[in-house]
């Protein structure tokens, strides 16, 4: 299946890099120190950032406060995070002003896993702190077509989590579901689930991209 669209808007974790159980662990390793069940966190913390996870997950904490410390209860641990399967490849075929990386991670951790992952480090990197409301609200996804110059409706977003899908959705933009750190049955939101990341790119005349994608299951 063939894509034409003004730019490509990526989510990180579980997209570009493979850093799921990564994202996990860390959520695990701050309970566990909280004395908190980790499980109601690690449900809902893909595809959100930090302050909506707690919010979401346990409203009786103080959820900007917990933030503010996260990083005294979370260690790296160490392990080399790599990209997924074809995400190299791809972003090294898109042109630099027609990508971008949206993610609910704080930007300093955001450029580590890329870089660490051996990726290109975009032009245009929306995180945590760039937003007032994190995923799955819009609001970085609009942003991130502002600073690219293109229009929201001319975006594709590929998306692992079901929070981001619906982020991309109110922005008025398609959305490629990525499955892997949700099955396809969960992603079902998302105009199209697809099992890997495109193949290839190609930059036509209209200075628009085209992805080669392969379809896993279409959804309407």
């Amino acid at each position: 299946m063939r894509i034409s669209c003004s730019a490509v808007l990526f989510d990180l974790d579980g997209v570009l890099v493979d850093s799921t159980g990564h994202v996990e662990r860390q959520w695990r390793e701050w309970a566990a120190k909280r004395g908190l069940e980790a499980d109601r966190f690690v449900r809902v913390c893909h595809g959100r950032r930090a302050l909506e996870t707690i919010r979401l997950a346990a409203p009786e904490l103080d959820a900007e406060a917990e933030v503010a410390r996260f990083a005294e209860f979370v260690v790296e641990d160490g392990r080399s995070l790599q990209p997924l399967p074809g995400a190299r490849e791809l972003l090294e075929r898109l042109p630099a002003g027609l990508w971008a990386v949206i993610t609910s991670s704080v930007r300093a951790s955001a450029v580590r896993r890329l870089r660490e992952a051996g990726l290109r480090v975009p032009a245009v990197l929306i995180a945590a702190e760039d937003v007032v409301h994190g995923k799955p609200h819009p609001e970085g996804y609009l942003l991130a077509a502002e600073r690219l110059d293109v229009p929201a409706a001319g975006c594709v977003v590929i998306e692992d989590a079901p929070a981001g899908i619906e982020a991309a959705q109110r922005a008025g933009m398609r959305t490629l579901a990525l499955a892997g750190t949700h099955a396809a049955p969960e992603l079902h939101a998302a105009d199209l689930v697809i099992a890997r990341l495109p193949a290839a790119v190609s930059r036509p005349i209209d200075e628009a991209v085209e992805l080669l994608v392969p379809s896993l299951a279409g959804c309407s």
